[in-house]
């Protein structure tokens, strides 16, 4: 658990306004120091399997909070991504640009399609003339 002194240090840091302690940057920055502390107890505690529980829960409320900020704020989630040295926003980035690949072949290619499709109308009609 981190203490009062060092999740306000957090929040010094990563705060977007003067009263901010709830934004998702300051959200995902205190998750990350709690995900450290936890996983530091781990390797000493192997067998704390209800801290193990707490860990994952906390590693996906970041992944959520991530996914959000990424789509909301491209911007700052790059930021807080990289001044936390987070590996999981480098392959959430890649995933992201893979989307966006595979969704515009998909669009060209029905875009082809209708162009194809008109071509064979504008030709029927020039038969028939």
């Amino acid at each position: 658990m981190l203490s009062k002194e060092a999740k306000q240090k957090i929040i010094n840091k990563f705060r977007v306004h003067a009263n901010d302690t709830g934004s998702p940057q300051v959200q995902i920055a205190i998750l990350t120091e709690e995900i450290k502390e936890l996983t530091d107890h781990l390797k000493l505690h192997k067998h704390d399997h209800s801290s193990r529980r707490g860990l994952l829960k906390k590693v996906g409320e970041r992944r959520r909070l991530l996914k959000y900020l990424q789509k909301e704020d491209e911007k700052s989630f790059q930021d807080v991504a990289q001044k936390l040295k987070l590996k999981i926003a480098k392959k959430m980035i890649d995933d992201e640009e893979e989307r966006k690949r595979i969704e515009e072949e998909i669009l060209a290619k029905e875009q082809l399609k209708i162009e194809a499709q008109e071509e064979a109308a504008e030709a029927k009609e020039a038969a028939k003339e």
